[in-house]
Order: C-alpha cells, then structure tokens, then sequence
C-alpha cells in the first residue's frame, strides 16, 4: 500500500500551516469567515489540487504523444451548495486545436489522481489519537 502523509498544525484563529515533504502551505479563512486572509482558503486548495492535477496529467499525456502545449491552463470553479461543492467544473484552454486538446483529454482523465479520487468518493476516517 502506498500512502501520502501530511501533518497540519493550528496556529490560532482560521489559520492552519501544513507541511508536506518540507513544503509549508498557510491556510487561512477570509476575514469575512473569521479568518486573516494570509493564505488560501481549504476550499480552494481542494480546486487547486484538480486544477494543478488536471494541468500535469494533459502535460504528461501531451508530452507522451509529442503534442506541444504552449500555453496550457485550466480553469476549475467549484459551486457551493451549504457546506459542500455540488459541482466541480474544470475548463481547458490551450492554442493547441480543440481537437488535440479533446484526443489528450480522454487519456489524461486515466491518470489524473485527484479526479479519480473525487470521482470514486474514497472513505473518509476521522479520529483522535
């Protein structure tokens, strides 16, 4: 079994530090939710895992098949409904032809692994140790 693991530590208020493999992330609530706004919110690192991931997977399918991608970005919006995303749509825009861009698509779906995980809704365990 191959597992991640990250270690996230509260600092005060809305604020939390995450490290990941030396890597610190701040994550903070807007001021409007009682945060100080001094990172990004869970919620958006959530988009940002599947936009970054949905980037490098067309990258690497791309990069397989000898397609060049200039100028690759995607776009991820999530739609609140109460305390959850109902929605999560994502959007690529490339120079490359749409066509190009459809044909990587398929494959690098296969291999996104945060799609997947949303897609397939993994089991969540929460406890105190």
């Amino acid at each position: 079994m191959n597992d991640r693991t990250v270690r996230t530590r509260w600092s005060g208020g809305m604020r939390a530090v995450t490290d990941i493999d030396g890597f610190e992330i701040v994550v903070d609530e807007p001021e409007t939710h009682g945060g100080t706004g001094t990172g990004p919110a869970p919620t958006d690192l959530l988009l940002a895992s599947v936009a970054s991931c949905i980037a490098l997977s067309v990258a690497f399918v791309a990069r397989r098949r000898g397609v060049e991608l200039p100028d690759l970005d995607v776009s991820v919006v999530g739609t609140y409904h109460g305390l959850e995303f109902e929605r999560i749509a994502a959007s690529i825009s490339s120079s490359t032809p749409r066509a190009v861009l459809q044909g990587l698509l398929s494959e690098a779906e296969r291999v996104c692994y945060v799609s997947n995980t949303l897609r397939h809704s993994p089991e969540l365990v929460i406890s105190v140790g």
